[in-house]
């Protein structure tokens, strides 16, 4: 691994931007449209070993048909895929391309351990490849890195899994799965695995179904309502929460299979299965679809959580340090929202540090 800044003085430049995912190369794209240079006026870290984001980690049997929506960065379609495809393939193809398309500074693999502010007002990025000092900082880590497994008591002695370690419906062929939660996700998982077995679905509060088209009027409700909880610095909770389960491909084979049959969630766990109250039911095996927390806890030199929890935004600007701004967070974690938040994102920041200098020496890669 090639180690930046790792004897003396950090990499000092303008901008470093965490992460390579939709909300990331978003923001990359609009620095460099800017006038930010690449590797000298930003850079961009990321974690994984190549491109694609969450979506390199998804399960092999998430097809491009069942993509629970999809839209494309700013200046570069998506070629209309395959339905059949895989989209662990198709979309860090995709980013592959967007990268090399616009010359875009990545770093990879790099994991960010924490960043610090400075006495001279910069920030000091901290990795395991090295260190570099900002004038901003955007993160646009996401959440699959943080999977959300709830602790119920009891133990099961049969096989569990979050759905971040789901690989698909083989391995489940005749056995009775409990499915837990309520969002595209569990439905997903409940489509294919009712296929092959016996599924129990259970949610912690009654599904939210909504009926009709998701209009732009509706994305727009649904964003604000997600808006108003980071701006008061409340904890994110999930899109679905809000925008209650749609009409996807997914879940209209789940109906078909009768997979949707919503049961409470259990008390709970027993060696062999789980149990409401005296009433114990067998099982094989758990997959937890109970989603993800957003990695921020590099972050937490900065003290920028607020006393309710979550950490309190002003658009995508850290009402905390005005340096530093989140994308892919709360109103911004959906792929459209992504790409909106990375240009909101670069201007709130050329307003702070002002406009790049124009470079006068060829850019080069390290």
């Amino acid at each position: 691994m090639t180690v930046y800044g790792a004897t003396n003085e950090p990499v000092e430049v303008d901008v470093v931007v965490i992460g390579a995912g939709q909300a990331g190369l978003s923001a990359a794209y609009h620095l460099r449209r800017r006038g930010f240079v690449p590797y000298r006026g930003f850079v961009v870290l990321d974690a994984d070993a190549g491109p694609g984001g969450a979506w390199a980690h998804r399960a092999p049997s998430l097809r491009m048909a069942t993509v629970h929506g999809f839209h494309d960065l700013p200046d570069f379609e998506l070629p209309v895929p395959d339905p059949a495809a895989p989209a662990r393939e198709v979309v860090p193809g995709y980013f592959a391309a967007y990268e090399a398309k616009h010359a875009l500074p990545v770093v990879r693999p790099v994991k960010v351990r924490a960043v610090r502010s400075l006495p001279d007002e910069r920030l000091l990025v901290e990795s395991d490849a090295g260190r570099w000092s900002a004038r901003a900082l955007i993160n646009a880590t996401g959440t699959w890195s943080r999977p959300f497994l709830p602790h119920y008591p009891g133990h099961f002695a049969g096989r569990q899994l979050h759905y971040a370690d789901y690989a698909g419906p083989e391995g489940f062929a005749g056995q009775r799965v409990v499915v837990v939660g309520g969002g595209a996700s569990a439905i997903q998982v409940l489509s294919e695995l009712a296929e092959v077995g016996e599924t129990v679905w259970v949610t912690r509060r009654p599904p939210v179904f909504h009926e009709g088209p998701f209009t732009p009027e509706f994305g727009r409700a649904v964003v604000a309502q997600v808006e108003e909880r980071v701006r008061l610095g409340l904890p994110v909770r999930s899109v679905v929460s809000v925008t209650g389960l749609g009409p996807s491909v997914a879940y209209r084979r789940a109906q078909e299979l009768g997979a949707l049959e919503r049961r409470p969630m259990f008390d709970r766990l027993t060696e062999h299965g789980v149990a409401w109250g005296e009433h114990e039911e067998r099982v094989d095996a758990i997959v937890w679809a109970t989603g993800f927390r957003p990695e921020v806890t590099h972050l937490a030199p900065l003290g920028l959580r607020s006393p309710g929890g979550g950490i309190q935004l002003d658009g995508t600007r850290a009402t905390a340090d005005p340096r530093v701004h989140l994308v892919g967070y709360g109103p911004s974690a959906s792929t459209i929202g992504a790409n909106r938040a990375g240009r909101a994102a670069v201007n709130g920041i050329v307003n702070l540090i002002g406009e790049p200098e124009a470079a006068q020496a060829p850019v080069l890669s390290p």
